[in-house]
């Protein structure tokens, strides 16, 4: 039963991160090597590569919290930073509301940071875990601010 629950876990959080890559990316699949991008910008291949790593790691640590008998907060904390997560993708890419992703991206990283603190608390091992997720959201703010301002003019208004 504890596997099929980390399954489950990891799954939501690894089906959920590929469905809003499909579904908010608009009609154009390059529109990532379309926009502008700011120093440091990694090729897009990179990013399904290391978004589905954090995802199962993502499961994992709320897996171990589950499991340690967490409160329903935990719960609600982790859900909200996940859907914060599939909002940003349908701002910035299928909307292109770049300003509203970047004020949007500002609420994930919090979030992620609260998340990543409360695990730390249940569980170390569970927080360690989401240390990569605050720095790849981190560069991923970055990202979004670079995008905006080079790509005012591709912004909705």
């Amino acid at each position: 039963m504890r596997l099929l629950k980390l399954i489950l876990r990891v799954g939501l959080a690894l089906v959920g991160g590929s469905l809003v890559g499909k579904f908010a990316m608009n009609k154009s699949s390059n529109q990532y090597e379309e926009l502008k991008q700011p120093p440091l910008s990694p090729p897009g291949i990179v990013f399904p590569i290391v978004w589905s790593a954090l995802y199962a790691a993502m499961g994992i640590a709320y897996h171990i919290v589950k499991e340690s008998k967490a409160n329903k907060d935990v719960s609600i904390i982790y859900y909200t930073q996940l859907g914060l997560n599939y909002l940003w993708s349908f701002l910035y890419f299928k909307f292109r509301l770049r300003g509203l992703a970047l004020i949007e991206v500002f609420t994930l990283l919090a979030s992620v940071i609260l998340t990543t603190v409360r695990f730390y608390e249940k569980n170390k091992v569970a927080g360690l875990m989401l240390i990569p997720y605050i720095c790849w959201v981190a560069f991923a703010t970055y990202l979004n601010a670079g995008g905006w301002y080079l790509n005012r003019e591709k912004s909705c208004k």
